[in-house]
């Protein structure tokens, strides 16, 4: 099996690509569909976001930072799991795992993973008899060990065994990303939940992966059973 963890990159790439954000987009999606969400548009930018919102009044619309006006809630995998989300279709954009979703958008399959789908991740390459795989970082530019971290243990259980997580979730709470968050402040934003760290190093809790691809010109997130 070869892995490679890349941060920038145009991903001009012929093989399976996983898109991590551990803190907060892809544990925030993973939250949505547990709480019973169709499918997640991946919106570009908070322009597209906005513009899908007045196309789609119906599709509750999430957002990195403070709550502003045109979106019903912000990217925090606490405030997803008190939401009654069945049967919807959410919008979601941020910062960091959304845009790579989008830069990913042309591999040949994308999967957009955090700690919380971590196993069920590898459980699907694997049953797609993936060879090679390359793990893109979105946190802090292609920086965040969280997200790295994340990447290298997917990448340990795609080669078999189960792997001790606690490693590799210590690496993540020692993130300053973790840090922000735990002190309830992220990107200068105050209002985060303070427990959203916690919910982002819940390792394996879904048995579901969830798979990117375009749907009538919009990339679209939906969850895929691996058990």
């Amino acid at each position: 099996m070869e892995h490679r963890v890349v941060g920038r990159s145009n991903l001009g790439v012929q093989q399976p690509v996983v898109v991590i954000d551990v803190m907060r987009a892809f544990t925030t999606a993973a939250w949505a569909f547990a709480r019973g969400t169709e499918r997640i548009v991946l919106a570009g930018s908070e322009a597209d976001a906005r513009d899908l919102k007045q196309r789609h009044p119906d599709w509750p619309a999430a957002k990195d930072g403070a709550p502003s006006p045109g979106f019903d809630l912000v990217n925090s995998p606490v405030m997803m799991a008190e939401q009654d989300l069945a049967g919807r279709t959410l919008i979601l954009t941020t910062t960091s795992g959304t845009a790579g979703a989008h830069r990913a958008a042309a591999a040949p399959l994308v999967l957009c993973a955090s700690f919380v789908v971590a196993g069920a991740t590898a459980r699907f390459l694997r049953s797609r008899g993936a060879s090679r795989v390359m793990y893109l970082a979105t946190g802090d530019d292609g920086r965040a060990d969280e997200d790295r971290a994340c990447a290298e243990y997917i990448g340990r259980c795609l080669d078999g065994g189960e792997p001790a997580v606690e490693p590799f979730l210590r690496r993540a709470r020692a993130s300053d990303a973790a840090a922000e968050l735990a002190e309830g402040v992220r990107r200068g934003y105050r209002g985060i939940h303070p427990d959203d760290a916690e919910f982002c190093l819940d390792a394996d809790r879904f048995s579901f992966a969830m798979t990117a691809a375009r749907e009538g010109g919009l990339l679209v997130l939906r969850p895929v059973r691996t058990t």
